[in-house]
């Protein structure tokens, strides 16, 4: 159609997804992108809906929940879609950085897209803390005075930035209030990042699992790679309707059906599956500040890898020791 090509606006999105070159060797495995931006635009719509009912007070926000559940048309359906979401989303992510990083999709001249990449990661981490807080459970309350209360361990200004986050000497109303606007406004933050993710991604296109650069054997996006896109979206689909209408509950924790008591300790507090592996990483070290930075080393350990890495050789498929030691880094 000629217009793709003519008109100014059409032309811009033609030249991103329908005319753009992409290696012809990519696999499945580089399909990740497309199911995040799914999972993103699935979030946007089901969150935004879930706050026209949602009422962020500490004596109204579990019951505001369950009123969606029960009393609004559909809402069990978007409130379990949002968050069963949430978990692929965790699953595609952590997936997709462990590609870019077997691949070395962190090298040069990719440098800037895996920077990037990694401060989406850090804000996906922050809206998911905060979404969990929300529905004022059991887990939600203590989860985050645990997780706030860490920021205590910073020397000298620790407590006064926690006080300062709370709005007063505990969770209240007014964390509720606070978590609730950023968990709003950051997935529209994180959408504004993606953008400038794909834009960065478009300057040099995609890696591929050779690792070799040259636009010599590339293939136009549509329709090849969009009917593959295609093929892994609606197998997703077909996995969470499965998850959302059979077994929605699978994923979350039973405490946080039970309305939050700030004088009664849940008997574990535990976050989220996907944020286990940091509340693990504090579990660990016995001491709180020196846990605070590890928390925060792993993720920031992910900007200092194309520095790290000096091989001239791009991924870890024509690297034995590489890929063995990034096979037992996967399996712990």
């Amino acid at each position: 159609m000629r217009i793709l090509k003519t008109h100014p606006i059409l032309g811009l999105v033609n030249s991103y997804i329908g005319d753009s070159p992409q290696p012809a060797n990519i696999s499945y495995i580089w399909n990740f992108g497309s199911l995040l931006g799914c999972c993103l635009i699935i979030q946007i719509i089901t969150g935004v809906t879930l706050a026209m009912h949602y009422t962020p007070s500490v004596d109204l926000a579990f019951i505001s929940v369950e009123h969606i559940i029960r009393d609004v048309e559909y809402g069990w359906l978007i409130r379990y879609l949002h968050a069963n979401v949430a978990s692929f989303f965790f699953i595609f992510v952590y997936l997709h950085i462990g590609r870019g990083l077997y691949y070395g999709s962190y090298k040069s001249p990719r440098t800037l897209l895996w920077a990037i990449g990694v401060i989406i990661l850090i804000v996906i981490i922050a809206t998911a803390f905060m979404g969990y807080v929300l529905p004022y459970g059991q887990m939600s309350l203590w989860g985050a005075t645990v997780i706030t209360n860490l920021i205590s361990a910073i020397p000298w200004v620790g407590g006064d930035l926690v006080e300062f986050i709370w709005g007063g000497f505990s969770v209240n109303n007014a964390t509720l209030n606070r978590f609730f606007s950023l968990h709003f406004v950051l997935p529209f933050i994180l959408a504004a990042l993606v953008v400038i993710h794909l834009l960065t991604l478009h300057e040099h296109g995609s890696n591929n699992p050779l690792g070799v650069t040259g636009n010599a054997d590339r293939l136009p996006m549509a329709p090849n790679f969009i009917f593959k896109d295609l093929v892994t979206i609606f197998l997703f689909l077909l996995v969470l309707a499965i998850f959302v209408m059979y077994a929605p509950n699978i994923i979350g924790h039973s405490d946080n059906y039970i309305p939050a008591n700030p004088i009664q300790t849940p008997a574990s507090i535990v976050p989220e599956w996907y944020l286990l592996p940091f509340y693990a990483i504090l579990r660990s070290i016995p001491n709180k500040l020196l846990g605070v930075i590890a928390l925060f080393a792993s993720l920031l350990i992910l900007l200092a890898i194309p520095v790290i890495d000096r091989s001239r050789m791009r991924g870890s498929q024509f690297r034995p020791l590489n890929r063995f030691i990034f096979w037992v880094l996967a399996r712990n």
